[in-house]
């Protein structure tokens, strides 16, 4: 791998098997956050980079990708700017539709061959998803920790591009077919047989404009967060698995930067692109010291995360508290277990998430919580928005913003998949709310928010919050309500307080400030 600056070591330990921990010193830690971003902060801290659950959505190099021409291309000889074929829904139908490819790579696996019923052979990785009428599944049920996701079982039908076809991609020679219905299959792409090979595999995976990608004729789904890696020079395959940077020194370098002259103490926040407390984080601990210098130094922080190690820095955190303000935020959609195992499988429950927010406010830190996201016609209803609140109120949250589903690409596609499947009733209703993007319609909005308010004030969670539209007018507002902000009391630092002779001071005094 190519030489990472500042590399003391690299490590590998029994409780992280395959992934190597390569530990550098960095010379600067604080990130500036773009000035159009939306966001209420300015910087950032990542005490890591990489993923050590090591998880890959890769497929045999061997395997033939469609292109926009209609011929097909080895997913090897796919390269950076290609243009292939991907699918997008177009009023409530998916269709395909020509994405570029934004990364390319290769890496080494355990694989598996999933054969299908009209002899087509699909060699993958166990984390790789393929699309079906339930929506994107994985090959193996094994997720991360042990968890059992979604996944092929023998029977299976595999949605295939013959059945989505637009006159524009299909395969020379082939008579046109009519885009069909969410969740149709054309005959043959059965599952019979989901096979372990043994040893490890060479395998190769995309990163495409709309999520996907089309596989030997089956709609494929991609990896979209690993070309992350690349800035460290790492790659965006085997080193995103099993290479993770920590930044060994990040406290010291830290601490130094926050006593430069030109640091005017703004707001820091943790979470919002690598979650801190990350299981890493329970072998490095670099996260008290962080705490301990943002604290010492008077600058304000925030952190998100759904880690239960939070829990322990919880004393950290009480003690900074007295030096500076901090914010703590936790994101809870609903409370029916049944939905939640449907919709969030993986995540912490319901029931989880509201004891940890219980153990911050028990500590005496502040915690606000995103009841996000609403689903329309699912969880929006008046008596399920306000029993959630109820148990957000009775579990101490500081206050609540309850914000709607915001589908983007790749996330929408899986979207109406499941819903296709589990509420066909919905789908039109779906098409028309979303019609103009990945936010919902304007009008829905307006209505969520003034059914919403009432219930905030009475649970006792309005609060004053931040608005997801920049900072100092900063960016378009994106918060999915009109009115009050996107970042609910507590997830995020207090303004400073001003003094009283600066408001009481007349005008032209104040411009001199």
């Amino acid at each position: 791998m190519p030489a990472l600056k500042g590399l003391v070591r690299s490590v590998r330990t029994p409780e992280f098997a395959g992934i190597t921990f390569h530990e550098v010193r960095a010379r600067s830690v604080l990130n500036r956050v773009p000035g159009a971003s939306p966001m209420p902060f300015s910087w950032t801290v990542n005490p890591y980079r990489g993923c050590s659950h090591a998880c890959t959505y890769c497929l045999s190099p061997d395997t033939p990708i469609l292109m926009v021409d209609g011929t097909s291309v080895r997913l090897a000889d796919v390269r950076v700017g290609d243009l292939v074929v991907g699918t997008a829904m177009r009023g409530g139908a998916r269709s395909l539709v020509p994405t570029p490819v934004h990364d390319a790579w290769t890496t080494t696996k355990p694989a598996w061959r999933v054969r299908l019923l009209d002899g087509t052979t699909l060699v993958a990785s166990a984390d790789h998803r393929f699309l079906t009428p339930r929506g994107w599944v994985h090959v193996r049920p094994e997720g991360c920790e042990g968890t059992e996701r979604p996944h092929l079982r023998v029977g299976d039908a595999l949605v295939g591009a013959e059945t989505l076809a637009d006159e524009a991609f299909r395969r020379p020679g082939t008579p046109p077919v009519a885009p069909a219905p969410p969740g149709d299959v054309a005959g043959g792409r059965v599952v019979t047989a989901v096979e372990e090979l043994p040893g490890e595999h060479a395998l190769a995976d995309l990163t495409t404009g709309t999520g996907d990608f089309v596989a030997d004729g089956v709609i494929s789904h991609n990896c979209f967060a690993r070309n992350t890696h690349t800035y460290l020079d790492l790659d965006a395959g085997d080193d995103f698995d099993r290479q993770v940077v920590v930044k060994l020194n990040v406290p010291e370098v830290l601490a130094r930067e926050l006593r430069a002259p030109r640091w005017t103490r703004e707001h820091v926040a943790m979470g919002t692109n690598t979650d801190p407390y990350q299981r890493a984080e329970g072998r490095y601990a670099l996260m008290p010291g962080i705490i301990r210098a943002l604290g010492g130094s008077g600058t304000p922080f925030s952190i998100l995360t759904k880690g239960t190690l939070l829990a322990r820095d919880l004393p950290e955190l009480t003690a900074a508290a007295r030096d500076v303000p901090i914010g703590v935020g936790v994101s809870l959609a609903l409370i029916d277990p049944e939905l939640h195992r449907r919709v969030e499988p993986g995540t912490p429950t319901p029931r989880a998430r509201l004891d940890l927010v219980r153990r911050i406010r028990d500590a005496g830190l502040p915690c606000g919580v995103f009841v996000a996201p609403v689903l329309p016609g699912l969880t929006d209803t008046d008596e399920a928005l306000d029993a959630l609140l109820d148990e957000i109120a009775g579990a101490g949250a500081s206050g609540a913003s309850v914000l709607a589903l915001h589908l983007r690409p790749g996330t929408r596609e899986w979207f109406h998949a499941w819903l296709a499947r589990e509420h066909p009733g919905l789908v039109e209703r779906y098409a028309e709310l979303y019609r103009r993007g990945a936010y919902v319609d304007a009008a829905y909005r307006r209505d969520l928010a003034a059914r919403v308010g009432p219930m905030l004030e009475r649970h006792g969670l309005a609060g004053g919050g931040h608005a997801m539209g920049g900072r100092q007018g900063h960016g378009e507002r994106r918060d999915g309500l009109e009115g009050k902000g996107g970042w609910p009391d507590g997830a995020v630092p207090p303004p400073p307080t001003v003094p009283e002779e600066v408001v009481t001071a007349p005008p032209e005094q104040l411009s001199l400030l």
